[in-house]
């Protein structure tokens, strides 16, 4: 042992800073009104029952809450969806209810946009109408690009009139389908929307558009001496506006918390055109309804968020890494406890992979190498941040050998510059790319206690067999899987094993179905089983409230049904 203790004492290095990088058919629409799902309260959903949110007529269920009158009605296009990587046989039909595009139309954006911000051209329209796994894929015709608050409100209160369906697109680097079409609908995207407003050195409060892409605003703030509360391995694309629709999490959600705690207020946009001014940037104000956090996560299906104000945070001069190798998942579970005992004020990230994700990184992706020497069934991350890099440095190393000791750790290294540092960081926001060149992938994002994590990824292994490559990694440090399996391609006997195998025992173990990716088209029929037809119902009526004809962001985030005719 204590031959070990002196070899791992030679492996750990310091680092004094460095950066980060950071289905054949559509799902399951459970057309069968006895159909059961279970909620994580424990009920018995029956899609028939609580909360009247379904009625049935001719067979098709749809919500009378939400049926609605539409100027211009277009009851010839009935068309389906369908896209891969979503359980089988069922399809999504296009609300007739809603408008097609026309000649005036375009024209009336053209006025209040420009010409060179309102696209037709095809080639800028299939990048759009399509997300980046190339899952999938609307088709609509027009892409408006507004400069401001003034123009968004604009074009809402014109699509609101007509019943032109529209989605709101930021970055388009999202997971579930949310920021694209799945029809014809408007794309509105808001990237011309990236100015800072503003920022206060003293309170760290920075006030932006929604376009800004995350990775600009980290730059902008490291020269202020701040940086951003969230960080994703898609910062370099990805859009403040759609972090905060999605209610994004990420690596520093551990240290930092969530989106609903660090954005102090917005400015969005109602389906009518009104805009809703709730840009505080007030840490405390108890005045009312907090009304930003409906904004928060609902995917631009209550509203389009044109601006937001975050609180940002201190940039500390103590950044350090370790990359670990563990022998089993109860050893990780003991070091989670362990760092934040001991490391707690610091310790800023605690990611996990298994030996899977790990092979498939080191296949797919070049010049990538595993950082210590040993092969294990476990590695972790962990990222501390703080103020004193001596003590900082000799603590992480301390709780290391300590865990080592214990038998929790067989191998590790600290990284001893920046490069070092981002090639640690390569392996574990390199996962989603070696998934993508690897063949087809099917992707689950969920929440669970943090004891029951890697039950799923065991049990599915058993399920499919030969059938496919189950890896499971993510948040350890705030009990986020994400769950994927690889295959050659997609077929529907495989995802007649995943769906809904998968939701189901997520929510016997009173776990979410979606912990940061949200609903978007994939997972929004499978709702109940993380929420109760009771929430749902209020859900519904909210967004009624707010978008009385359905146009923002349709079949996205609350079940199909209930946008059908």
């Amino acid at each position: 042992m204590m031959m070990m203790m002196m070899m791992m004492m030679q492996r750990l290095r310091r680092s004094e800073e460095f950066i980060r990088f950071g289905c054949k058919s559509l799902i399951n629409l459970r057309p069968n009104k006895n159909s059961v799902s279970r909620s994580v309260s424990g009920f018995v959903n029956h899609y028939d029952t609580k909360g009247r949110l379904f009625e049935s007529k001719n067979g098709n269920h749809y919500n009378t809450e939400l049926h609605h009158r539409c100027l211009g009605r277009n009851l010839g296009m009935l068309q389906q969806y369908k896209c891969f990587g979503s359980s089988s046989a069922s399809q999504i039909e296009r609300n007739p209810l809603f408008s097609s595009l026309d000649s005036k139309d375009v024209s009336y954006f053209k006025e209040i946009l420009g010409d060179k911000n309102v696209v037709e051209d095809e080639e800028r329209l299939e990048t759009a109408n399509t997300d980046w796994m190339k899952k999938y894929k609307g088709s609509s015709k027009l892409m408006l690009l507004p400069k401001n608050t003034e123009e968004v409100s604009q074009i809402l209160k014109y699509c609101d009139s007509r019943c032109l369906a529209v989605v709101p697109q930021g970055g388009n680097t999202g997971l579930v389908g949310g920021s694209v079409p799945v029809f014809d609908e408007v794309i509105i995207n808001v990237g011309l929307m990236n100015k800072v407003l503003a920022f206060d050195e003293v309170s760290g409060v920075l006030v932006c558009e929604a376009g800004c892409i995350l990775e600009n605003l980290a730059t902008f703030l490291d020269t202020k001496g701040f940086i951003m509360p969230l960080d994703l391995g898609a910062k370099g694309s990805c859009h403040i506006g759609g972090n905060v629709s999605t209610n994004a999490g990420g690596l520093r959600l551990i240290r930092y918390g969530s989106l609903h705690g660090t954005v102090l207020g917005l400015e969005a946009v109602t389906a009518n055109g009104n805009v809703l001014d709730m840009l505080g940037t007030l840490r405390k104000d108890n005045t009312g309804y907090d009304l930003k956090h409906l904004f928060i996560g609902s995917e631009g299906s209550l509203g389009i968020v044109t601006k937001v104000s975050i609180l940002t945070q201190p940039k500390l001069s103590s950044v350090n890494l370790a990359f670990i190798a563990c022998k089993d998942y109860l050893s990780c579970q003991k070091i989670l406890v362990e760092a934040k005992r001991n490391l707690g004020e610091i310790l800023s990230a605690f990611e996990f992979l298994d030996n899977n994700s790990m092979d498939l990184v080191l296949n797919h992706l070049d010049g990538v190498r595993n950082p210590v020497s040993s092969t294990e069934n476990f590695y972790i991350l962990i990222e501390t941040t703080g103020s004193d890099e001596t003590n900082d440095r000799e603590k992480l190393e301390a709780f290391l050998l300590k865990s080592l000791e214990k038998g929790l750790v067989s191998d590790g290294v600290i990284a001893q510059d920046i490069n070092q540092a981002s090639s640690f960081w390569r392996i574990r926001e390199g996962i989603t790319e070696a998934l993508q060149k690897a063949g087809a992938v099917y992707k689950y994002d969920l929440s669970l206690p943090v004891e029951e994590i890697y039950n799923i990824v065991n049990d599915l292994r058993g399920r499919l067999g030969d059938l496919a490559n189950v890896m499971g990694y993510g948040h350890l440090g705030d009990g986020n899987l994400h769950l994927n399996i690889s295959a050659a391609d997609y077929n529907d006997k495989l995802i007649g094993l995943i769906e809904p195998y998968v939701y189901e025992w997520t929510s016997k173990h009173r776990g979410s179905i979606s912990a940061e990716h949200g609903l978007g088209v994939m997972k929004a029929n499978e709702i109940f089983y993380s929420k109760s037809p009771e929430t749902v119902a209020i859900m519904a009526s909210i967004k009624k409230l707010l978008d009385p004809k359905g146009i923002l962001n349709p079949y996205k985030v609350l079940p199909h049904t209930l946008f059908s005719h």
